[in-house]
């Protein structure tokens, strides 16, 4: 298997994301990892489910990411749920701390992916979060969509 089809199979997402949230905008970012993180994420031992962003001195870092410890590490392992450093720049710091001082605001994981080049990169959204009846209009919408796809396919056969 060549490394550019392990790269690509790698592609952990969070769905509930898009239901909780409008997104707003997205970054592109890559993770600070130690050996047996970036092996375990290669395996696909990690969940982004329940984690969130936060900005401390002008840096960007993730909370709640669970990454599981790598099985044939020796003596050394990593924190499962550590918080871990996201690499951006200024200015998409800056846009993510002006976004974060707006009221009912976040910053969410969207997906964990393995680049081209074989580097663990996060994409993230400046999210806010759905009322009520937003969720329930998605879900409405979706099943029409789903209805129609339905009568779509009954049609053509």
């Amino acid at each position: 298997m060549s490394k550019s089809k392990i790269s690509n199979s790698i592609n952990i997402k969070n769905k509930r994301a898009k239901f909780e949230y409008h997104i707003l905008d997205t970054f592109v970012s890559g993770i600070q990892l130690g050996g047996t993180e970036i092996k375990s994420i290669r395996n696909g031992k990690a969940s982004i489910l329940e984690a969130f962003c936060v900005v401390e001195r002008n840096e960007v870092f993730i909370r709640n990411m669970h990454i599981a410890e790598y099985s044939n590490a020796s003596f050394y392992q990593h924190k499962p749920k550590a918080d871990r450093k996201l690499l951006l720049n200024r200015k998409e710091i800056q846009k993510i701390q002006k976004g974060l001082e707006t009221k009912g605001y976040t910053v969410v994981p969207l997906r964990l992916f393995i680049n081209d080049k074989g580097l663990a990169k996060l994409e993230i959204a400046l999210a806010k979060g759905k009322k009520l009846y937003d969720k329930r209009q998605d879900l409405k919408e979706k099943d029409d969509k789903r209805s129609m796809d339905r009568v779509k396919k009954d049609y053509r056969v």
